[in-house]
């Protein structure tokens, strides 16, 4: 099985009703296999943290693949 984690962004109608609400109208999210994993966030930076930190749990390197 292969693997994959990416950050996404999301635009406009896409961000969340919270970050609307405080004038965002650009989000981050964490993908694994193309499906979103926990929440969006404010800057591109956390969603890079993240996006280690599932790397990590996965014991895989950047651009590796878990099969």
């Amino acid at each position: 099985m292969q693997c994959r984690v990416d950050v996404a962004v999301m635009i406009g109608s896409g961000v969340p009703a919270g970050l609307r609400a405080m004038g965002r109208s650009v989000c981050w999210v964490v993908l694994l296999n193309g499906e979103r994993r926990g929440t969006a966030f404010a800057s591109r930076d956390e969603a890079e943290e993240c996006k280690a930190a599932w790397l990590e749990q996965l014991n895989i390197e950047p651009g590796d693949s878990l099969h």
